[in-house]
């Protein structure tokens, strides 16, 4: 386990110096000067050099590049151009709005695809399963940018039952964690359905029925916990892009988290912050990664990773 892990550490900062750098390059070659959008088209041209100095934006963008990567092993991120604040000040104080937005849409998605995946699996090609192949379907095929306006049209413009956006009480959070989360749930819900299918079929199973449990009891004590293995390796891929923020989701419930920051700096031009949160949502996915990988054998004492 020691051996894999180190492995593991030893490949996050070639990954982290891809994503910066591909970034970086990219954020680069977007139309659009973060000058002109600061001080409009009335702006004279020596106030725009001025502010292209300040900004060091009249530097060579090899050199940008070589300062960007020098504080970036100072762990300085750089100062945002449109709010002046450093950049990793602005992304930890929305982070906690994403993890909160995160881990409900893993509750929702969790409590969705659990029993529905159970159920589906115990009750094959019966009326039930083939409901729950339908839901499934339909989670997979609504995208959160129709979803979300769907939900806000019913719940919140219709039956006024929720607010149509915003951040603050569990009311603001519901809808989207059932956006986010339902999409989820039905990637999940077949995962498991497959999986647990595989492990009903298996000797152990038979042998712990004819000890004298019932086909239920065999399933949800033995069956249930291997067949999450397959599921863990999804649900941690998911979680770590529930983490990194949903761009669209949050943007569609004015949710003020990274992916929601994400876009505001795009659309700025604000290098230094677009490429602290592009840095950020990678570090998040490759530490869930991890963690994910090295869960394996806690469910599965057979696994071992060497």
């Amino acid at each position: 386990m020691r051996k894999y892990l180190l492995s593991r550490l030893a490949q996050i900062p070639p990954v982290v110096f891809g994503v910066v750098t591909i970034v970086f390059l990219l954020i680069h070659l977007i139309p659009g000067d973060p000058v002109e959008i600061m001080l409009g088209e009335s702006a004279v041209p020596a106030q725009r050099e001025e502010l292209r100095r300040e900004l060091k934006l009249d530097r060579p963008v090899l050199r940008q590049y070589g300062e960007f990567l020098g504080g970036l092993v100072k762990g300085d991120l750089g100062v945002s151009f449109r709010s002046r604040e450093p950049v990793l000040r602005e992304i930890l104080s929305r982070f906690p709005s994403t993890l909160l937005l995160a881990a409900a849409s893993l509750f929702v998605a969790l409590l969705l695809s659990v029993p529905l995946g159970v159920l589906s699996a115990m009750r094959q090609h019966s009326p039930l399963d083939h409901l729950c192949a339908f839901l499934a379907m339909l989670g997979l095929s609504l995208p959160n940018f129709f979803l979300g306006p769907l939900l806000i049209l019913v719940f919140s413009v219709h039956l006024g039952l929720l607010p149509v956006a915003g951040y603050g009480t569990a009311r603001h959070l519901l809808l989207p964690a059932l956006t986010m989360g339902m999409g989820m749930a039905a990637i999940l819900m077949r995962m498991l359905r497959s999986s647990l299918l595989e492990e009903i079929r298996q000797e152990y199973v038979r042998a712990a029925a004819a000890k004298g449990l019932s086909r239920r009891a065999a399933v949800l004590r033995h069956a249930l916990k291997n067949s999450m293995i397959p599921v863990l390796t999804v649900l941690g891929l998911q979680f770590g892009a529930l983490l990194s923020g949903s761009i669209i989701t949050e943007t569609i419930f004015s949710w003020p988290g990274i992916g929601r920051l994400t876009v505001q700096a795009i659309d700025a031009r604000d290098y230094p912050l677009v490429q602290g949160c592009v840095l950020f949502i990678a570090l998040c996915t490759v530490a869930v990664n991890l963690m994910t990988d090295l869960l394996y054998s806690r469910l599965d004492p057979r696994i071992r990773h060497e």
